[in-house]
């Protein structure tokens, strides 16, 4: 398994988004050298906590701060774009990171965005849908592309630069709430990126996701692998969990207030007071995400490899639970505890220890006595000399 972070971001509006910006990218710079593997931007355009605009922004930016990790989009919003353009600025962007880019395509999460365009969002998945159909001929082959659709045409049409890569540019869609994502992956055979959370009705159609996207797949010829599969998951992390719980009163309840304006959610019943303590426990118990120490976040991520059989990355979400220095420290803690509990990769040093505690009586008189002949030898050589 690989992870990663998922960058919205959710900020909240009260901070200077100058400040929060650069924490973000300074974020970035830090998962490159703890051995994160991707970090996914969103794009939003409304409600004020996810003010990302463009993900294709991001990832140049983390380019240039980076050296390793993968850029992704998390994802562009393909309704409020001419594919032509995202095709264009997607091969432009694996030049310019030499190969580092995934891009992962949506229909466009925030009614809001779609209002101020004056769009239908009951029209932004199929129009998702004839986007990426003509994005993935246009990056796949050298044109040229005709299209007409009622919201755009390609006449002649065709990248002047193709992808850095030539195998070609890792692609992936979004799953929210609907069998629609798994379905295109599926069609396609791409990655798919499931946002949807992991509460009991997004577990639900988690579980049921990987089945969703191999029938689809099957069915028009296509191959898929859980290992282009990333699953989002909301988690702070702390030494402890009363460490975690002390370190979220900063920012959970704001969020949570947010998420109840723009995707409904049941956590608060309208005009409900709620404790802190008793929305901890709500997160917790509903398994919308987990607030707690390593142990308590282990089992969470251990739970949802279990329900859906196993993926390839799971990713944190970028938000302000906590205050910057707690955040951070989260990263590095996920990294030093979570990381390796889930690989594996520290298994053989613990096996090597315990190989030598088993035997350190032997070892340890193996070891004086290597010592005291030590000791004799030089004695022995001394007197034969002054002899």
């Amino acid at each position: 398994m690989r992870f990663g972070l998922f960058m919205p971001p959710y900020h909240n509006p009260r901070r200077s988004p100058a400040v929060a910006i650069e924490q973000d990218l300074r974020h970035i710079e830090a998962l490159d050298r703890l051995g994160y593997s991707q970090v996914w931007f969103g794009e939003h355009h409304s409600g004020g906590f996810e003010y990302i605009p463009s993900p294709e922004l991001m990832i140049a930016a983390a380019a240039q701060r980076t050296s390793r990790i993968e850029l992704c989009s998390g994802v562009i919003s393909l309704p409020y774009h001419h594919p032509l353009m995202v095709a264009d600025r997607i091969a432009f962007l694996d030049h310019m990171t030499r190969g580092r880019i995934r891009i992962g395509f949506g229909p466009g999460a925030l009614v809001a965005d779609s209002q101020m365009m004056g769009m239908d969002y009951n029209l932004l998945r199929p129009r998702m849908e004839e986007a990426l159909d003509a994005i993935i001929e246009l990056l796949g082959t050298p044109g040229p592309v005709h299209r007409k659709t009622d919201w755009f045409t390609l006449d002649d049409a065709r990248l002047q630069l193709q992808g850095y890569r030539p195998g070609g540019i890792p692609l992936a869609v979004a799953a929210a709430m609907s069998p629609s994502g798994p379905k295109l992956a599926g069609r396609y055979g791409l990655g798919l990126l499931s946002v949807g959370g992991t509460s009991a009705a997004a577990a639900e159609l988690l579980a049921k996701t990987w089945g969703i996207t191999e029938a689809e797949a099957a069915a028009h010829g296509q191959t898929v692998s859980r290992d282009e599969w990333a699953i989002v998951g909301n988690v702070h992390l702390a030494e402890s969990d009363e460490q975690a719980l002390e370190d979220t009163r900063f920012g959970l309840a704001d969020f949570m207030a947010y998420r109840h304006v723009t995707t409904p959610m049941q956590m608060i019943a309208p005009g409900e007071e709620v404790s802190h303590e008793e929305l901890v426990r709500r997160v917790n118990d509903s398994g919308y995400g987990c607030i707690g120490g390593p142990d308590r976040v282990a089992a969470y991520v251990r739970g949802l490899v279990e329900l859906t059989g196993g993926f390839g990355t799971f990713l944190l979400t970028a938000h302000d639970w906590a205050d910057t220095a707690a955040t951070t420290r989260q990263y590095e803690l996920f990294a030093d505890e979570i990381m390796p509990r889930l690989t594996g990769t520290t298994d053989s040093l613990s096996r090597s220890y315990a190989w030598t505690a088993e035997r350190k009586d032997g070892f340890s008189e193996r070891f004086h006595a290597g010592i005291r002949k030590a000791r004799a030898d030089y004695a022995a050589g001394r007197g034969g000399s002054a002899g």
